[in-house]
């Protein structure tokens, strides 16, 4: 469900250098990788979402200061052009999910620097770029997220991501995958960094129609409407200095870094 306040407004952020460079990957998303996403979060939550697209060609990247301030949830999704991206803007953006903008970092997107950065660790893991058949096992069907999601959701095409999967141990695991080689990756798990929600979902290679998949797209609609914060002010995580039985009236400490 929306907030009380309005539609949920999303950023659909897409590096968009396959499409725009691989005639065959353009023929499956002739819209771009975001186009699709925004098609699937548009579809399943009609009025309840304000979805706009930013993808890596435009000024700041698409995430100015004004548009990250007026985003509920930033999607990402990279694979090619990670060391592209500009510091600044990865600060900025790392700044607003701390303070509270949900964050839904979506398959290569594991190893873009905003995810690092947030994770604190290298986020590498096994992968095959054969065509595979990826089972997505839900591990916690009593969270939002899973909810009208089949049990195991089947896609008949996809590239394998595996375990080792080097990340911090997910507050929740919310998908379980496996592939026909036997092997098996933690494809579905949440994370909260200051006040902002991160869900991380590994399904989506470029080489195959996955955001089109119906099933893909409620799981990305039910993240967006879970990772949307409980209030639209955002407040940074602060050091404070509070006097003795000074319960309210604390103040921002100024003192060396």
């Amino acid at each position: 469900m929306a907030l009380d306040r309005g539609p949920i407004r999303v950023t659909v952020w897409n590096e968009n250098r396959h499409e725009e460079t691989d005639e065959r990957i353009a023929k499956i998303y002739p819209h771009g990788i975001h186009g699709a996403i925004c098609e699937g979060l548009q579809r399943n939550l009609g009025s309840d979402v304000d979805v706009r697209t930013a993808v890596l060609s435009d000024a700041e990247h698409g995430l100015s200061e004004e548009v990250l301030t007026n985003t509920d949830v930033l999607t990402w999704w990279g694979h090619m052009a990670h060391g592209e991206v500009s510091d600044h803007v990865v600060e900025r953006v790392h700044r607003h999910v701390l303070s509270g903008m949900g964050l839904l970092v979506l398959h290569s997107g594991h190893w873009s620097k905003i995810f690092v950065k947030l994770m604190g660790t290298s986020c590498s893991l096994r992968w095959r770029g054969a065509l595979d058949r990826e089972l997505v096992w839900t591990v916690e069907p009593t969270h939002p997220i899973t909810q009208g999601i089949p049990h195991p959701l089947v896609i008949d095409e996809q590239e394998m991501y595996g375990e080792y999967f080097d990340i911090p141990t997910p507050e929740e695991l919310i998908f379980l995958s496996s592939f026909s080689g036997g092997e098996v990756i933690r494809s579905g798990c949440t994370f909260r960094r200051g006040h902002g929600k991160i869900f991380y979902f590994s399904p989506g290679d470029q080489e195959y129609p996955v955001y089109h998949h119906e099933d893909i797209r409620r799981v990305l609609s039910n993240a967006v409407q879970w990772a949307q914060p409980s209030q639209r002010e955002r407040t940074y995580p602060e050091l404070g200095e509070y006097e003795l039985n000074e319960f309210f009236n604390g103040r921002s400490y100024e003192g060396t870094k």
